[in-house]
């Protein structure tokens, strides 16, 4: 699958959330608040379903899109791309600056923790 620009993961978010919506849904919720017209919506919704991360189908003579995958896979890849692209493959600096950011909730640290220890222990299995 293509990679999708922040707007665009925005846009997916709020489609996964709703389950499925119409170009109008998408632009009256999603777009009015944020200032897009609905052509650019509908462009935005168009062009996820052609790098494969939304499906159409017709009823009643207006599409529905859905998402093909979950919006956590599309978030796992925007994430990849910009390790890969920015960071240049080193995820060091990113976890620099999750370090130095004072606002991760204690919920998140405890999600973080429990990452390390995964890897540490797959670390050690492969040893």
């Amino acid at each position: 699958m293509k990679r999708v620009g922040d707007q665009e993961l925005a846009l997916l978010r709020f489609v996964a959330e709703a389950g499925h919506a119409t170009a109008g849904e998408a632009a009256e919720r999603f777009g009015q608040p944020r200032g897009l017209a609905r052509s650019t919506v509908l462009t935005m919704m168009e062009r996820l379903r052609k790098k494969g991360h939304l499906t159409r189908r017709q009823q009643g003579g207006v599409y529905h899109y859905a998402p093909r995958i979950a919006p956590g896979a599309a978030v796992r890849e925007a994430v990849k791309s910009f390790v890969d692209r920015t960071l240049d493959g080193s995820i060091t600096p990113f976890v620099t600056y999750l370090g130095e950011r004072a606002d991760v909730s204690d919920e998140e640290l405890a999600e973080l923790e429990s990452l390390l220890a995964r890897l540490q222990q797959q670390r050690r299995n492969k040893g």
